[in-house]
Formats: structure tokens, sequence, C-alpha cells
């Protein structure tokens, strides 16, 4: 082989954590093992029957077989902005405004590799969804972190932030182009308020930064708390582009139908980029995609009630078992702080024994950045049944730490 031919951008990335997890956890279920999985975020519902009939009769049809829009089809990009008006009363233009993706996180990539040069910084608080992190490394760029914080109620402790956010943006060389930020966060499930945007857009203007922003958990909020956008702040427009997703709203994860809307000139590099990379989602996908944004909403109140008693099954099992937890506002994760008497284990020791010996899986911390260590996400993916059978499991795994 030729070794002195080298992958840079390929060494800049680490071993993926999660992967040790899923090695383990594969080779127990090739052993017969009983794996209680909670360890990634895939939906385990069906998608809604209207969805998938759309779906079923658009696939019939010999017209929808050939190649697509790379930028999303027309009536798909309508529905987009229409749901963004009817849910934030915002006005985007679905040419200039909106760019479906395969799923948020191929729109996130292929942004951040149509806007970012070799050497440009970007920031992005910790814990952070990885590939949040390392799209900008794979562009070539640079990131800079700091620790997010939160309440009891896991809402952002807002000033904490602007002061380290105001740190970084004037201690860093050169100076920072772009801020990520995602709420409801993955993995903390923290939750903001339209005031953090204010702050933010403000603070954009001021320094010359875009944002983007993710909020692929924004529907599924519960008591009480609604995820605003970062568009309903007025002048967003200018600064910010943000990524949505159907995967957990409409139990459509495999069915990979994202977008990215917002700024005319962000946008217009991802459809660009799009446009030489891809061909577009399958024709009948998008068809149903549009179905789903203009159908009857009660399939995603319904989805977010789901996860909302998995929590609530969850937090009450587990805690009797001696893993006390706190209640999330959003998202379909619980951003768990490792019981005291195994913190000193570690998320990735501590995941891997819960795995071996109660058959429990879940993901590190360390998985989400250094900020992380002392967590691991829960995926809320298995019934109210599993639920109960984990948190007996775990009772047994703890009482050794205990005695």
């Amino acid at each position: 082989m030729f070794d002195e031919i080298e992958f840079e951008r390929i060494k800049r990335l680490p071993k993926y954590v999660f992967a040790v997890i899923n090695e383990i956890k594969l080779k127990m279920r090739q052993a017969g093992e009983d794996v209680i999985d909670f360890s990634m975020g895939n939906p385990d519902g069906a998608t809604p029957d209207f969805i998938v009939d759309k779906l079923c009769e658009a696939a019939r049809k010999p017209k929808n077989h050939g190649y697509s829009a790379s930028k999303g089809i027309y009536k798909l990009r309508v529905a987009i902005a229409d749901t963004y008006n009817r849910k934030y009363g915002i006005e985007l233009d679905p040419e200039s405004q909106v760019c479906v993706s395969m799923g948020s996180k191929e729109g996130y990539a292929h942004l951040v590799q149509a806007i970012t040069n070799p050497g440009d910084t970007a920031i992005v608080a910790e814990p952070t969804y990885p590939i949040h992190y390392y799209a900008f490394i794979l562009a070539g760029a640079n990131v800079s972190t700091f620790g997010l914080k939160w309440n009891e109620d896991y809402e952002l402790l807002e000033e904490e932030y602007f002061k380290s956010l105001e740190e970084a943006l004037h201690n860093t060389m050169p100076k920072p182009k772009f801020v990520v930020t995602n709420f409801p966060h993955n993995p903390t499930t923290i939750v903001v308020y339209k005031s953090f945007y204010e702050r933010l857009v403000a603070l954009a203007k001021k320094e010359r930064f875009y944002i983007i922003n993710d909020i692929a958990y924004a529907d599924l909020s519960f008591n009480g708390y609604v995820a605003p956008s970062i568009f309903e702040v007025e002048g967003a427009l200018d600064v910010a582009v943000e990524g949505y997703t159907l995967s957990k709203s409409y139990n459509m994860a495999g069915w990979r139908v994202g977008c990215m809307v917002g700024n005319t000139k962000l946008i217009g590099a991802l459809q660009k980029i799009k446009s030489w990379l891809d061909y577009g989602i399958y024709t009948p996908i998008q068809v149903a995609a549009t179905v789903a944004l203009n159908g009857n909403q009660e399939c995603v109140q319904e989805i977010a009630r789901k996860y909302q008693n998995r929590m609530e099954v969850l937090i009450e099992s587990f805690g009797a078992a001696g893993w006390k937890m706190k209640m999330p506002r959003a998202s379909m994760f619980i951003w768990a702080e490792i019981p005291e008497c195994v913190r000193h284990l570690g998320s990735m020791e501590f995941s891997t024994r819960l795995l071996q010996e109660a058959k429990i899986a879940v993901s590190p911390g360390i998985g989400f950045g250094n900020h992380g260590d002392n967590y691991v996400r829960i995926a809320l993916i298995e019934n109210e049944n599993r639920i109960r059978q984990a948190a007996r499991n775990l009772k047994k795994f703890l009482r050794q730490f205990q005695d």
C-alpha cells in the first residue's frame, strides 16, 4: 500500500466512542443476550399510516422514479415554509430560504462544507452532538468550545452562556465566523426561550458571525414548554439558518427527510453544493413528507406524549432502583448524571459495565465531549415494560457498589 499518502482530515477524527458500546452490544445479542437498548435515538414507533399510504401511492407512479430535485421538490419546500408560518408566524421564501436535506445531519454537514474555508473557526458549546463539532473538522476548520451550564429544570443559564461565548469570540484567533446552537439540546435536553435568541441575534450582528441553529427535537416538548425558533426574533434571517427534521416528530428516522431554512446567502450555498453532490431524496418520499407536514398534526402530539410517559416511568422506576434523575422539558432523551456510588468509573467504564453486567445499553457522556464525562444519555426507545425490566436489572447492578 502507499503509506506515504495520508488522509489528513480523516486522521483528525477520533475513534467513535459509541462504536465500543455498539460492538459489545452486537456480540451480546449474537450470543443470545437480551439487551435493553437506550443507546441510540432511533424511534421504535411506526410512521403514521397516512404518510406510509401516500408513499405507496406515489411509488406506484412511474414519473416519480427518475432523478429528483437536489434542493427538494417545490411542494415540499412550500410545505416547510407553511409549517414555519403556522407554528412560528414566520414567512419564508420556498425558493431562496428553504433547502430539503437527507435528514438534518446531512444538511448540516454539507452546509458546513459549503461555507467554511480551511483555517476558519466555529464555536460549539459542549457537550454536543458529535457532527456539530466534527463537520467543521472535516471541512478543515478549527473549533472553539466551552461548557454548557443549566439549572435543575434543564433550562440554559443564559448569563453563563453569553459570558463564555463573548470570551470565546474575543480570545479566539482567527475570529470565529460561526456559532452553533441546538435547543432543545442533544444530548443534555437543555431548553431556551425566545429571550436567548434575541440576545444571540443581537450579538451576531454586533460581532459579525453566522448562527447555525438545530431544532431537531422542537416538537417533542412537555409540561407546557414550547420550543421557539430563532426566526421568531426580528432580524434573525440576516444572520442565521436553522435545521429541522421529520425523523423524530413523525417517526421517520430512516426516511431521511430534513431541511435547512433561513439566510439566503447560506441557503444558497447549501443549494449550490447539493446540486453538485446529489440528485435529491427519492421523489415518493418527498411527496409523503409533504403530506406529513400538511396533514393532521395529532400524530406529532401523540408521539410527544409517548416519550413523556416513558420519561415518567423511567425516572420513577430507575429512582426506586437507586438512580435519581430529573424530568427534562423536551426531547426523547434523559441526560442522567451517573449515580454517585459509581461516578468514579467515568461514563465509558460505567456504560460498558452497565451493558455487560445489567444488559442495559446507554450512550457514555464522554462521547459528546469532555464536559459530558459525569453523565450518560438515555434514549427513550424501549416501551414501559422493558423500562421496568431495566430498572430491576439496574437495582441488582448498583447493589454491589452500595454494600
